[in-house]
């Protein structure tokens, strides 16, 4: 079963259909005693850092998802990847998950959000196992990972060179939307929910 953390902020239901359409079992919710029950994690997330990392915080699902991070596969999604880092600096600067040493910046040239399809590179670990450099995901977002190469688990060109997943132990994130990326996307769940 894949827990599907809800914070009241999130494309949930499109994550769970597509877990749905890989033959997954997936469970939307907020509380722990029902995530407990979940041998995976996702973190999805749509708007801003602040916002969603007090609603994380106010309903204890921080230190939940650190806790359960010690011994469960987290997969944080958009924002939810954004989350995993250690801080950002939209519309202020916010205190984030802190398992994936780096920051979270603003695109400082281009047009903003950077919306569309885009492609992926330098593919590392298991999660981009089967999919080939260059595919190209959806991505809808104006604030980017800043890590060290360590850490960057793909890279995506959009003025710059960023990284548009991170992986640190058990925490993987991807700034792209694998619901929302067809055959390569489920793919890449499938493949979390495999690892």
């Amino acid at each position: 079963m894949v827990g599907i953390v809800d914070y009241g902020a999130g494309n949930l239901r499109s994550v769970q259909k597509a877990l749905e359409a890989i033959g997954e079992r997936a469970l939307i919710s907020g509380s722990a005693e029902q995530l407990d029950g979940c041998d995976r994690l996702i973190l999805p997330g749509v708007g801003s850092f602040g916002a969603g990392m007090a609603e994380l915080r106010a309903r204890g699902l921080d230190g939940y998802i650190l806790r359960r991070v010690k011994d469960t596969k987290l997969l944080g999604i958009c924002l939810g990847m954004q989350f995993l880092l250690e801080k950002s600096y939209e519309d202020g600067e916010w205190s984030g998950l802190g398992l994936v040493p780096g920051r979270v910046v603003r695109f400082a040239e281009g047009k903003i959000p950077q919306i569309g399809w885009n492609r992926v590179f330098r593919l590392r670990t298991p999660l981009f196992a089967g999919i080939a450099e260059d595919t190209r995901f959806y991505f809808v977002h104006s604030y980017r990972a800043d890590c060290a190469e360590e850490y960057a688990a793909a890279m995506t060109d959009y003025y710059v060179d960023y990284p548009s997943a991170v992986w640190a132990g058990n925490a993987y994130g991807v700034q792209f939307h694998p619901e929302k990326s067809g055959a390569a996307g489920l793919r890449l769940l499938q493949n979390f929910c495999r690892l």
